[in-house]
Parts: structure tokens; C-alpha cells; sequence
């Protein structure tokens, strides 16, 4: 391989046909031009989909040369065959971008193998390629992208929105962004562009929040490229498919076009991501905070509610030196039971294309509320018509099959469905989700204004997903901050918080 050492670009040049002298005797060239050649050949990819014979036939003597298989340079090849083939290669690909490099003591070749092993995962990501989808070409990138993800520090899917409203945007117990590869994302590292040192692999654990919505949006596209018809048609096919928010909605936009066979199977891929993202954020709920505790409810004289420390410390006059013994005459107990009333919760979503995350989130989400104690859940969806769901609050699935995507925005037909539910306003939250592009502006506005003036809590969201993104009418934006309800944006935590707290 040292041919390639007076053949290829110094790491700082960014032409790769300008061929700059490179000194003989050092001995790190060589690895450094391997690792060149490797990203070289995966911007050309990236770019350009005509092969460049030089770079590949280059790229092909460094994997062989640095003992890789082959099959790493097939752009057909997924990550999971590779693996499947070459076990030893998972625990490499794991937290493989999360790993900050350092400029003493780098190790070059180290360096070179991450880069032939980074470059895979990329090109299949985000070299999607034009027209038809089969099932089978998107559960493969949906593999792929689980592999990018595992390669940033996190877990498969949890950067995607479709099931990341847990910790750290993902799932409950999934470890730290950027610590799988055994540093934390924020510790010294270099940026994409090379940053802190040339050649040294990136950190791009701290680019996850862009990342994150950037894998959603190639999801997509590529769920909008499928004959899906055809696809929910053959169970085989189906089976393959693998609930994702975006397939959720291309679903929920198609149910009436949908039967038989296709139906069913498309219910089924709906059913299980609601239960999967329901999963998720009951846990989210459960662990927000409850309320005080009510002092005014003798607590219950059981074990799990004894408080040791306070009956030790009130029993300490009763010691015995002599027999090494304390006596105890009274035990106490710890207060458990909270205070609660009863609440009234409406939720309102705006049911347009543009809130399809919110409108999946907010359906599991309300549903939740709707199973908790003492708490009356109603939920109106919208677009330029109004559909009272209430009757199907507690299942989010027979919610969901009931919702109509898509339209124009006016929120006056869904207010004058909200409005008559306030029946005490003090006891009542009135959750507005949408981005708030509206027809008529002034009359929803008024009416909005009107509900917070009359004691109840009014709380409008802009996005209720999970990465956190949206856009939000300026116009709204600033007369809900004059109002003194500011929107409410980002990740689902922040509406479960605030629902929390009021019906505690």
C-alpha cells in the first residue's frame, strides 16, 4: 500500500488531484492517505452515483490491506449482512462516531479502520438512491439507520421520532448520547471538518440533535417512494415492514383507500407503534412529579410506609446500655397519599399535515391521562372541520383510525366544540396543539385569550414530538407571550411536565 502514499492529498487539501509532496520518513503518511482515499471515495458516492474507478479500486487495496472484508465497499451490501458474516465487526461499529479522538498517542491505523467502517454506515444511510421503495430496500436502510444510530452512542430507533420520547430522546434506560464508545459526547473530540487535529475520527455525538431529524425526514421520503398498497397486500411483505412515525402516517393518509388483507395489516403495523410509543411515554408520566403530599390523611400503618429514621431518633430515650437494646414504644410512619381533585383535561390538535408527530403523540398521550384517577380527558381534533374523539379517548389506536389527515387550519370550529366543556374553569387545562397557521387568526386568538381570563389553564403547544421540531406563527408566538402563556415547544417531556403539575 505504500503506493498511495504519493498519490493522494495531504489530509488539510481539498482537492484530491492536487498531489502535494508527502515526506517519506514519516511514518504516519501512509495512514494517513489510506484513511483519505476511504473519504474521499465516500463523498464521491455521495455525490455522484457514477462509480469513480480510481477511488474504488484504491478504496478496495485499503480494506483488504488493513484485513476488512470487501463486501464493506458494496453499496448493495447492508450493514446487517456484513455483520451476520463477520461477527467480530459488531462491537466496532457500536459507539464507532461517538469515540473523540485525541492528538497525542492517536493511533493511525486504528484511525483508518474506523474510517472504511464510518464511511459504510453513511453511505448506506444517506445514500438513498431515486424511485420505487420495496419493503424489503426500507426495512434495510431502517436497519442501517439503527446501525448509524448504535454508531453515534445510541440505541436503534432513537433518533428517528418514532419511538425517542424517552431519556435522552430515546428510549427509558438507553444509555447517554456519545457514552457507548466510553467517553461522553462532550469531551474533547474534533468537529466533522477536522477539527483539533488532522485525520482524527469525528465526534459527531454532539451533532445528534440535527441528526436525529435529518434520519426522520430521509425515512420519509423513502416511505413516500413504497407501492405501499401493494406492499400491505402480501402478508410476506408486510411483515417486513417496520412501524416507524412516518409509515404511521403514510397509513393513516391511505386507511380509506385500504381492505381486506391490507387493512388488517395495516392496523396491525398502527397497533404496534401505539403500544410501543405508549410504552414510552407512560413511563415518561409516571416518573414526572404528583403533587404535595396531604398532611390532612392519617398515613397507612403498613411496613413499605414505616419510616424507620424517625422511630430510631423518637425511641432513642428508651436505650438500654446495659442489654444493648432499644425499646420501642411508637412507631412512625411516612405520609404517602397526595392531594388531588378533580380535573378537567382538553386537549385540541390540529390535525393538518403538518401535525401529523403531534397528532400521534398527543392521541397516545391523552390516552394515558384518560387512565389516571380523578382526571376527565376530552380530545377534539381538527382541520377546517371539528371531530369530538372522547368516546375513544382511552384507546389511541380506534382514535387515531378515526382521524382524517391532512387540509386547511381553522380553529374556530374546534373552539366552539371546546368552549361548552369548561365547565369550572379553575379545575380545567386546555392544551392547544398546532402551528397555529390559522385562517382566521383575530376571532381564535380572542376566544383563547377569553378561556385563560376566566381562571382555566391554557397552555398552546407548537410541537409536541419527538425531536422537538416545529414552526410556530410569529403571530401567535408573540401575543401568547403578552398573554402570559407563552407556547410551549419541544421535546413531549416538556407537556408532560406541565400537565403533571396542574392535575397533581
Amino acid at each position: 500500500m505504500t503506493e498511495y502514499t504519493t498519490e493522494h492529498t495531504d489530509p488539510q487539501t481539498t482537492d484530491p488531484t492536487d498531489r502535494q509532496a508527502i515526506d517519506p520518513t514519516d511514518p504516519h503518511a501512509a495512514h494517513d492517505n489510506r484513511r483519505q482515499v476511504l473519504y474521499w471515495r465516500l463523498l464521491a458516492r455521495l455525490f455522484d452515483p457514477e462509480e469513480q474507478a480510481t477511488l474504488e479500486s484504491a478504496s478496495l487495496a485499503v480494506v483488504e490491506d488493513i484485513g476488512l472484508p470487501p463486501a464493506l465497499l458494496d453499496p448493495q451490501a447492508s450493514v446487517d449482512a456484513i455483520v451476520q458474516r463477520h461477527p467480530e465487526l459488531a462491537a466496532e461499529f457500536d459507539g464507532l462516531m461517538a469515540i473523540a479522538g485525541d492528538d497525542g498517542g492517536r493511533d493511525r491505523a486504528a484511525e483508518v479502520r474506523r474510517a472504511a467502517l464510518a464511511s459504510k454506515v453513511l453511505l448506506n444511510v444517506f445514500a438513498r438512491g431515486s424511485g420505487t421503495v420495496t419493503a424489503g430496500q426500507l426495512a434495510r436502510w431502517q436497519s442501517d439507520a439503527g446501525w448509524l444510530e448504535r454508531a453515534l452512542g445510541c440505541k436503534p430507533g432513537e433518533l428517528r421520532g418514532g419511538r425517542s420520547a424517552g431519556n435522552s430522546g430515546g428510549q427509558p434506560g438507553g444509555p447517554s448520547v456519545g457514552q457507548s464508545g466510553g467517553r461522553a459526547a462532550g469531551g474533547p473530540g474534533v468537529s466533522p471538518t477536522g477539527t483539533g487535529g488532522p485525520g482524527v475520527t469525528p465526534d459527531l455525538s454532539r451533532l445528534i440533535p440535527e441528526i436525529g431529524p435529518e434520519l426522520g425526514a430521509l425515512e420519509a421520503d423513502l416511505v413516500k417512494r413504497m407501492r405501499l398498497r401493494e406492499v400491505l397486500a402480501d402478508p410476506q411483505l408486510a411483515a417486513q415492514l417496520t412501524p416507524s412515525m412516518s409509515l404511521i402516517e403514510q397509513l393513516l393518509r391511505d386507511k380509506d383507500n385500504l381492505s381486506g388483507v391490507a387493512l388488517a395489516n395495516a392496523k396491525a403495523l398502527i397497533r404496534r407503534f401505539v403500544d410501543e410509543v405508549a410504552e414510552v411515554l407512560r413511563t415518561q408520566v409516571e416518573k414526572a412529579t404528583v403533587g404535595a403530599l396531604d398532611r390532612s390523611v392519617p398515613p397507612k400503618r403498613v411496613f413499605r410506609n414505616l419510616d424507620l429514621d424517625r422511630t430510631i431518633w423518637k425511641n432513642l430515650t428508651n436505650w438500654s446500655p446495659e442489654e444493648e437494646r432499644l425499646y420501642v414504644d411508637r412507631l412512625y410512619y411516612r405520609h404517602t397519599a397526595r392531594k388531588t381533585t378533580p380535573q378537567r383535561l382538553i386537549v385540541v390538535v390540529d390535525q393538518s399535515g403538518s401535525m401529523v408527530d403531534s397528532m400521534v403523540n398527543c392521541t397516545i398521550l391523552a390516552s394515558i391521562f384518560a387512565g389516571l384517577p380523578k382526571v376527565d380527558v376530552h380530545l377534539i381534533a381538527y382541520d377546517t372541520q371539528a371531530l369530538d374523539l372522547t368516546p375513544w379517548v382511552h384507546d389511541p389506536f380506534e382514535t387515531l383510525l378515526r382521524t382524517n389527515l391532512g387540509g386547511g387550519t381553522d380553529g374556530t370550529v374546534a373552539m366552539a366544540l371546546a368552549q361548552p366543556k369548561i365547565a369550572e374553569p379553575r379545575n380545567t387545562v386546555v392544551v392547544w396543539i398546532s402551528d397555529f397557521y390559522e385562517w382566521r387568526s383575530e376571532p381564535l386568538f380572542e376566544s383563547m385569550a377569553a378561556i385563560h381570563r376566566s381562571g382555566a389553564k391554557f397552555i398552546p403547544v407548537g410541537s409536541v414530538t419527538s425531536s422537538g421540531r416545529g414552526s410556530v406563527n410569529p403571530w401567535f408566538r408573540e401575543r401568547f407571550k403578552d398573554l402570559g402563556a407563552p407556547v410551549l415547544s419541544g421535546h413531549i417531556r416538556k407537556l408532560v411536565h406541565e400537565l403533571k403539575t396542574f392535575l397533581a
